[in-house]
């Protein structure tokens, strides 16, 4: 029986990486767009169905990871799960950046113990690692290994099968290791469930002398390894995963944003509560996930509307990544009568709603406003000195995001 991942076969992947199998993907490629019938019975003209098949699949896979990869993702290769769970580009190089500061002087010889199809392992071989990969799943494994040689990387990259629990990780500098999250029944949160199981991971890193996991952005805090740092990485707003370092001293928890390569290390800070200002603050997720509101709040001058709740308020308008930043223009406890009334007289037929901290239906709310006018505004639920509250207020333009670190 042939092994497959998704729609991929690891028989019909084989030959794609032929002469001929590559010029059914070309064929595919040129067929994007086109009706799915048409596109594969213009190619069972010229090849049979297991190769027609693998070329579109493929082809689809690459127009899909245009998103993660960019330019590059035109000569990759996936299956669907490994398309779904690898890192974006951008991301995969801050990690190998850091990855080499972390090591010091010299090529790290980096052992990834759980591989998928190589956005990692091709993130760190073009840094300078000596990379030696591994995945339990013989087709996964071809992926990445093809992936390697299509960017003259076989030299610095080695691809096996292999089970992560059987990586000797004292025989390498570096030990990376980006856990499966995914069971028979879709994505999991629980880091018990994750592949290899957590206390596995948790061996390896024990007997790493530097150690970096991939783990999802919500992982429980009791998680952590002791001694071990946790960074949460932002990708223009939205909070793509954490990264949890072992093995340089460091600890603490920190965020980075991306693009621009801002990072913000814990200090400690607690912010104050305090009044409403003219200026509210909603800081990153990363800075969020990383419990770095104070910080933030430090940054603009600013306090917390509420003891419990990431929203920050400020007397100054303060231009930083960290945070969205908005212009207050009226607050006033919670009643929808009050709001339809405010916004009927401001002439707001578009609103954007955020909410922290209160249990109000969004989409619900949006009907019952029954808005009507050409002017748009920023509604905030929330909670201000722990009583329900709305802010009516307008987005401020964000901080230009340059390459500085803080």
């Amino acid at each position: 029986m042939a092994l497959t991942s998704g729609d991929v076969d690891l028989d019909a992947f084989t030959e794609l990486l032929t002469p001929r199998g590559r010029r059914a993907l070309a064929e595919a490629e040129e067929l994007a767009g086109a009706d799915p019938v048409a596109a594969a019975t213009t190619l069972r003209r010229t090849y049979d169905a297991a190769l027609t098949s693998a070329a579109l699949t493929q082809a689809g896979l690459r127009a899909r990871a245009v998103a993660k990869f960019g330019a590059d993702a035109g000569r990759m290769f996936f299956t669907p799960h490994g398309l779904e769970q690898s890192t974006r580009a951008e991301v995969a190089e801050h990690r190998a950046r850091r990855l080499l500061a972390l090591h010091g002087e010299g090529a790290p010889r980096v052992v990834d113990a759980c591989c998928g199809v190589g956005g990692d392992l091709l993130a760190l071989a073009r840094a300078g690692c000596t990379v030696t990969a591994m995945d339990t799943d013989p087709l996964t494994v071809a992926v990445a290994r093809a992936n390697a040689e299509a960017f003259g990387l076989a030299d610095r990259v080695t691809v096996r099968v292999g089970d992560a629990a059987e990586v000797r990780p004292e025989e390498y500098d570096v030990l990376f290791a980006d856990p499966a999250r995914r069971t028979g029944r879709g994505r999991t949160f629980d880091p018990m469930a994750y592949s290899p199981p957590w206390p596995v991971v948790l061996d390896l890193v024990a007997r790493a002398r530097l150690a970096c996991l991939k783990v999802a952005p919500g992982i429980p805090y009791e998680f952590i390894p002791e001694g071990a740092e946790a960074e949460w990485v932002s990708y223009k707003g939205e909070v793509k995963e954490a990264t949890l370092w072992s093995g340089h001293g460091a600890g603490g928890r920190r965020a980075t944003l991306l693009p621009g390569g801002h990072t913000l290390a814990a200090t400690g800070v607690r912010a104050p509560a305090g009044a409403p200002g003219r200026y509210v603050y909603e800081p990153d997720g990363a800075a969020v996930r990383a419990h770095l509101v104070g910080e933030v709040a430090e940054l603009v001058g600013g306090r917390l509307l509420d003891p419990m709740i990431a929203y920050i308020t400020s007397d100054a308008e303060v231009a930083t990544p960290w945070a969205s930043a908005y212009e207050v223009d009226d607050i006033f406890p919670f009643s929808l009568k009050k709001l339809r009334t405010a916004l009927r007289e401001r002439q707001i037929g578009n609103v954007t709603i955020k909410k922290r901290g209160s249990a109000i239906d969004i989409e619900r709310l949006r009907a019952d406003l029954r808005l009507k006018g050409d002017n748009s505004l920023i509604v905030i639920l929330t909670r201000i000195a722990d009583k329900p509250s709305v802010i009516l207020c307008k987005a401020l333009p964000p901080a230009r995001t340059g390459s500085s670190v803080r």
